[in-house]
């Protein structure tokens, strides 16, 4: 009699191993050299893509059931937060203003993101890292929507919302975490994965996530706390996708370090330029504030870190020559680029204003080396003057670096006093630098640089003016043609929070909700 033989379940690795390595193939009437052109350019030499493994051994079912239950959650979050008028519940209407940095600044980068793992997943020839690429490309653009969906309810009631995607390809300070990531994606497979999967992802998305997301629940905006919870298992896996990629490409070849170590160099810098925006959210922007950049610096980078690249030291990896310089900046940063922006509030899409009494101590406190010596007498200069109607705006442009795009605000790392400034020659043009490390970096790939797209040089070229202006015309205002092309209300969207219309509306709405009549 014939008997059912119930079927051996597949373990997890074999089933892993089945829709990953038994998905592959070999070509048979094309070159592996054609079918994968960007495989050994950079100079990486792999020898078997079968040695790279991925931790999780994440099959793609098992991973359309994990986040469609992060879906539902999620969701119920942001409609019960609109449905209750959320946005009334954060501490004041300055927190908002990290909101619309966040969505600008931020948000498309994860599209960015998606994009570019797209496309190192299609250049590996390996099926292992390829999965992990893939479905690391859906978790990039579902955390763009996802982002986008739980910060949409503010523009219904706030300004500054209303055209993210126009003013990150063009707004001025939008140009440096955009340039960012133009410049990953346009590097080689490999240089991408070390950019974005290992730098950003491993070495500094704490930096970035932690900080948004705990003073985002710290000031009350459930829904922009939930879209980071829903994210932080996709990030486990990014993280650890970076790491074994740069591991795996140290024990392939031994020629591979030398290659490695330059990018992670490279991006180190990168990253932390583009954090900058961080530092001064967190020190400037929260009007609950949950720990100062300096200590989230050390948390995050000087602990962490430290023992990341204490691990990697047995290939070979150092660290990163410009942590020196960084760790000297933490004193500065923040205090430097809320002074920049409090100038340009003019052409910002957000507010600024001076701190008060009680976060300048806040900020004494931590920053006792530095904040009082510097930065308090400016900042009071400028409260003081405000309050007698003479709040001040700069009308000029500032030089910006070639390869980060921030405006020259840096301060030599030895005397905050005096601005750092470097300059090269390349084919009879000069071009300028914030650092000693962004002119290496341009010095090394200077054919790339050349071609950045600078804000501030383009509107000086009259390149930022809407189609049919006359900048010729009686009475021509540069500044309101460069807002227009930004889709910038002037008024609305810009200049000091006090007396704005969001902090109006703000108080007036919540006056109401809290009421008894």
């Amino acid at each position: 009699m014939d008997m059912n033989v119930p079927k051996k379940k597949l373990s997890l690795k074999e089933k892993y191993s089945h829709m990953t390595r038994g998905l592959d193939w070999e070509p048979s009437y094309q070159s592996k050299d054609d079918v994968y052109p960007y495989a050994k350019y950079e100079g990486i030499k792999i020898h078997d893509w079968d040695k790279w493994e991925d931790p999780f051994r994440l099959t793609m079912d098992a991973y359309w059931k994990y986040q469609a239950e992060k879906e539902r959650k999620l969701y119920a979050i942001i409609d019960a937060y609109a449905q209750n008028n959320g946005h009334l519940s954060v501490t004041d209407a300055r927190y908002i203003n990290t909101v619309k940095l966040f969505l600008t600044g931020v948000s498309p980068l994860e599209y960015m993101a998606h994009r570019g793992f797209a496309h190192v997943g299609r250049q590996l020839p390996g099926a292992g890292p390829r999965v992990a690429c893939l479905m690391q490309s859906i978790d990039e653009i579902r955390h763009a929507q996802t982002q986008v969906h739980s910060l949409s309810n503010y523009n219904k009631y706030y300004n500054g919302l209303h055209d993210f995607r126009h003013m990150h390809d063009r707004v001025w300070y939008l140009s440096v975490p955009k340039s960012f990531f133009d410049d990953a994606i346009t590097a080689g497979p490999f240089e991408f994965m070390v950019a974005i999967g290992f730098s950003f992802e491993y070495v500094l998305t704490n930096l970035l996530f932690v900080p948004f997301v705990s003073g985002a629940a710290y000031n009350g905006d459930m829904s922009a706390m939930t879209f980071g919870f829903s994210a932080q298992s996709d990030e486990a896996r990014h993280m650890t996708l970076g790491l074994e990629v740069i591991k795996f490409m140290l024990e392939q070849d031994p020629d591979n370090l030398p290659i490695v170590q330059r990018w992670i160099d490279k991006w180190a810098w990168r990253g932390t330029r583009v954090l900058t925006l961080v530092a001064m959210m967190m020190d400037y922007m929260l009007p609950k504030r949950i720990m100062s950049w300096k200590e989230a610096w050390e948390v995050y980078f000087e602990e962490n870190g430290g023992a990341l690249f204490k691990d990697l030291a047995r290939y070979g990896i150092t660290m990163p020559k410009c942590i020196e310089d960084i760790t000297k900046e933490k004193e500065h940063l923040s205090h430097q680029a809320w002074a920049t922006f409090y100038n340009y509030g003019a052409a910002a899409a957000f507010h600024t204003w001076t701190p008060d009494e009680d976060e300048m101590n806040w900020l004494s406190e931590k920053y006792p080396d530095s904040f009082d010596k510097y930065y308090r007498p400016r900042l009071e200069y400028w409260r003081d003057e405000a309050a007698k109607g003479n709040r001040f705006y700069n009308k000029t442009l500032p030089m910006l670096c070639q390869v980060c795009q921030i405006p020259m605000l840096f301060t030599e790392p030895d005397d905050p006093t005096k601005i750092c400034y470097r300059e090269t020659q390349y084919k009879d043009d000069k071009y300028h630098f914030c650092s000693d490390h962004c002119k290496a970096i341009f010095e090394h790939e200077p054919e790339k640089y050349i071609q950045s797209w600078l804000p501030v040089h383009q509107i000086y070229q009259g390149n930022c003016f809407p189609e049919g202006t006359d900048p010729t015309a009686e009475g021509f205002d540069p500044l309101a043609a460069v807002l227009a092309y930004y889709h910038m209300n002037f008024g609305r969207d810009n200049l000091d929070f006090e007396g704005s219309e969001d902090q109006k509306n703000f108080d007036a709405w919540r006056g109401v909700a809290t009421s008894n009549d």
